[in-house]
């Protein structure tokens, strides 16, 4: 169909209501702080934060484990876990509590 002489070709007003409409959806969807892409966007960065946590807890869950397989069959290693966080020594040793930063500073108990 020919446009008649001296007339422009518009297009029908309905295509431009879809785009529109589309842009309004993506507004309301940015602007809602409830349950647009700001929420979403929050959430994401929530779940990334969760399994950076996870993966700390995760190496000292191994790490506890093999700790607890070593004390598990070395009665030794029982005895010098238990000294060592209390902070006892057998006759004849001696203890050296070295503090981080601070070299110079040496205590040594016998």
């Amino acid at each position: 169909m020919r446009p008649k002489k001296g007339r422009t070709l518009r297009p029908p007003r309905r295509i431009w209501l879809a785009p529109a409409i589309l842009v309004a959806a993506w507004a309301v969807a940015w602007l809602d702080p409830e349950t647009g892409i700001r929420n979403w966007m929050s959430l994401r960065d929530d779940l990334e934060a969760a399994r950076g946590r996870i993966a700390v807890l995760e190496a000292s869950v191994l790490r506890q484990t093999r700790e607890a397989e070593r004390l598990e069959g070395d009665p030794l290693a029982i005895e010098a876990a238990i000294r060592e966080d209390l902070g006892l020594a057998r006759v004849g040793e001696s203890i050296v509590i070295l503090r981080e930063g601070a070299a110079e500073d040496v205590q040594v108990t016998p």
